[in-house]
């Protein structure tokens, strides 16, 4: 057995110098100073005797050897974190820390009953909230930033389990008028020169795409918003139509708008809502748990009426 092994905490150093490129943002993530986050590192260093970030006045540059040694680093820590965890779900479930990342096409329309259902069922529980693309969420689920993710399916994330929630169904949205529109809309409808959508990044655009069947939209749509709030606007001004989720419709972000939304006509009209984590977590059950309790607070009646 090796007589001297790196701690946790010179492990911590070198992954925050990884993913934050610069000493002082790494220092400032440990909660140290620069001088002592060094320190540790050249410790680390010396214990085994290799050369893991070469020095300069502006650049940080890791070795070759030094890259593999930290990507070992993080899965430790996540390891270690692990151990804490499945101590932790023995016991009391959901309480302590959790950390979820949530997509921005879910997050402010689910969040407010969920939270509120949380709250109620599991008081102990302190529940720390990123709203982040599903692909940054799915790369620090991997990285062992956060411990699940909130996001829409069909989506590749990885290596994970997930719990399905519900499906949400998809909605066109398009300026009122005096023409009485149809229940539903088909696909076929929509002119694909008036359709916008979410900028890149979002899986939304991707499954309104998948849903309407026509692969000539994302070549022919032009204009593209950074939200779906921004989306509505949009179409609230004339600039055009847009596919909206059912869950966005329930908390109302068509009040105030002179928008009218029907619900979209094809074979596949829904996007499934669904909770992720790392395959083989210790606290499996605990995000079960965390499931059911989404699935409650999506069932409870939302504030506002879907609009005519």
């Amino acid at each position: 057995m090796t007589s001297f092994l790196p701690t946790l905490k010179q492990l911590q150093y070198l992954v925050a110098l990884r993913q934050h490129g610069h000493f002082g943002r790494a220092a400032d993530a440990c909660f140290v100073t620069q001088s002592t986050l060094s320190a540790g590192l050249r410790e680390l260093e010396s214990l085994i005797g290799i050369v893991l970030v070469e020095r300069t006045r502006r650049v940080v540059r890791f070795t070759p050897l030094g890259l593999r040694i930290a990507d070992k680093a993080q899965r430790v820590l996540r390891e270690a974190e692990e151990l804490t965890d499945m101590a932790r779900s023995a016991g009391k479930p959901l309480s302590g820390e959790l950390r979820m990342s949530v997509i921005p096409t879910i997050a402010p329309f689910l969040l407010p009953r969920m939270l509120r259902r949380l709250r109620a069922d599991w008081p102990e529980l302190k529940l720390y909230l990123r709203e982040e693309t599903t692909g940054l969420a799915c790369d620090a689920l991997h990285r062992g930033h956060i411990d699940c993710v909130l996001l829409a399916l069909p989506y590749q994330c990885g290596d994970v389990e997930v719990a399905t929630l519900f499906d949400d169904r998809l909605w066109v949205a398009f300026p009122k008028s005096e023409t009485v529109p149809p229940a539903a809309i088909a696909s076929d409808a929509i002119d694909e020169s008036q359709l916008l959508l979410l900028e890149d990044g979002h899986c939304l655009k991707d499954h309104a795409l998948a849903a309407c069947n026509r692969p000539e939209l994302r070549a022919e749509a032009s204009m593209l918003g950074t939200s779906l709030h921004t989306l509505v606007q949009m179409v609230d001004n004339g600039l055009g139509v847009t596919l909206l989720p059912q869950m966005a419709i329930d908390a109302g972000i068509l009040d105030n708008t002179d928008v009218v939304a029907r619900p979209l006509a094809a074979e596949h009209p829904s996007r499934r809502i669904a909770l992720a984590w790392r395959k083989g977590s210790p606290r499996d059950r605990e995000f079960a748990l965390l499931a059911d309790a989404l699935r409650q607070a999506q069932s409870t009646p939302p504030a506002v009426a879907v609009p005519a």
